[in-house]
């Protein structure tokens, strides 16, 4: 029987590089979209509401990708197509999405124009996304899948750290800051704009160096996969896979839950948090509250530190759980630390902390299922439908988030403190996901 062989770390570095560009153009997404819908002219209440787009195209995007991957097979490969379409049209759209106040519209046409390219970009990212995590659940053994997750980690938070930057850089060299009123700055737009490139060229480096594996050895694998077994049954042995897949998928769905719940209230609310409680403002036009805006770049890269040096540690965890567990809480403590903390430099603590949590976030969910899921033939099918348990929490967390917000005094640091408690009500869930002896 032929078993998937190990993988030498370039080949596992390739896998996953052209997610480095890819994860640029979302952190300039969650970064910034709570900033260009309220420099647009959207009042605090309703910008969750804003966020309630991008999960939503994943949750219909990434299944589809995944069920017609599955059963594409082309010269190019089985993932790299649907990579490289939906990288093109990201492209074109981070360079339309930060002129939403640039083309003479009103005030309402320029948010459903902003809406319109924001649905667009979220669906390509998420086309361009999740090929990068079914590749390493099709080319890489079980014995390497936390090491690859964990390459495709520290890529996604470099490419982050690179993203979140951006504006505060770009500020820093003289591109202006501030604009007229319900513009979006220079300093974004030309964010935008690079890291567009920066994504077009990481994917083009992935296409060009990583060969998938064609049908014939994709059979033979998942045939060794299921001949490992004590069960003789294929048809047994592939039901009992698959009942065991859904066991750990509703899991670490709970999991999820609280998590990217957590996460969607830091993306839509530490703009406002941080202008209020530093730079002692909620006007948007004015220049602390863009000054803010470009710090919580820095505070995102920050995060994004703590998560490259995070996800070096993680692999050496003996108990994939522990790992797990102790992140949550970790980034759970730093979510609640940030309204409390008096300037803009002590905000580094928290973020970093919350950088933890963000590490295993990317990792340990999808070790633990593709490992549930080896040997079945629709790895692809099942990834896609996992991303709803990171979709789905964040749809219910946009769609309250005004009603929260009214019910916590309308702070907007208040939500990062729920947000805190959410992590660690995840972290108390781990111990009850089924793994593998």
């Amino acid at each position: 029987m032929k078993t998937k062989p190990n993988l030498t770390f370039d080949k596992l570095f390739n896998i996953s590089f052209g997610f480095f560009g890819v994860q640029i153009a979302y952190a300039l997404q969650s970064a910034n979209i709570s900033r260009i819908f309220a420099t647009l002219g959207a009042d605090p209440h309703d910008l969750s509401y804003f966020w309630i787009l991008p999960p939503l195209m994943g949750m219909v995007v990434q299944p589809l990708v995944g069920l017609f991957s599955d059963k594409t097979w082309t010269r190019f490969g089985r993932r790299i197509p649907y990579l490289f379409v939906g990288a093109f049209a990201a492209v074109v759209v981070m360079c339309l999405l930060p002129n939403a106040g640039s083309l003479g519209l009103t005030v309402g046409a320029a948010m459903i124009f902003g809406l319109i390219s924001l649905m667009f970009l979220d669906t390509s990212i998420n086309m361009a996304m999740q090929p990068f995590k079914m590749m390493v659940g099709d080319m890489v053994n079980e014995q390497q899948k936390a090491k690859a997750y964990s390459i495709q980690s520290f890529l996604c938070n470099a490419g982050s750290l690179m993203g979140y930057a951006f504006p505060f850089i770009f500020t820093a060299i003289g591109i202006a800051n501030i604009a007229p009123e319900g513009e979006i700055p220079d300093s974004v737009k030309w964010s935008f704009y690079v890291g567009a490139a920066i994504l077009i060229l990481c994917v083009i480096y992935t296409t060009a160096n990583v060969k998938e594996y064609d049908p014939k050895q994709m059979a033979e694998f998942q045939e060794a996969a299921l001949a490992t077994n004590d069960t003789k049954d294929a048809a047994q042995e592939s039901a009992a896979l698959k009942k065991r897949a859904v066991k750990v998928f509703v899991q670490v769905g709970i999991v999820q839950f609280f998590c990217w719940a957590a996460f969607m209230y830091m993306w839509t609310y530490t703009n406002g948090a941080i202008a209020d409680t530093v730079w002692h403002t909620t006007d948007t036009a004015s220049e602390g509250y863009q000054e803010a805006g470009n710090w919580v770049g820095i505070l995102f890269a920050v995060q994004a530190v703590g998560s490259v040096l995070w996800a070096t540690l993680l692999p050496m965890f003996k108990n994939i759980k522990v790992g797990y567990a102790l992140s949550l809480v970790l980034g759970g403590i730093g979510f609640a630390m940030v309204p409390f903390m008096p300037d803009q430099y002590t905000l580094f603590v928290p973020y970093f902390l919350i950088g933890f949590a963000w590490a295993a976030m990317l990792a340990m969910p999808f070790t633990l299922v593709t490992n549930a899921l080896e040997g079945s033939k629709y790895m692809g099918t099942f990834l896609g439908l996992f991303n709803c348990t990171i979709c789905l929490p964040q749809i219910v967390a946009a769609a309250l988030g005004g009603v929260v917000l009214t019910m916590l005094g309308s702070a907007q640091g208040n939500m990062l403190i729920l947000a805190g408690v959410l992590l660690i009500v995840g972290a108390l869930t781990v111990p009850f996901i089924t793994t593998k002896k």
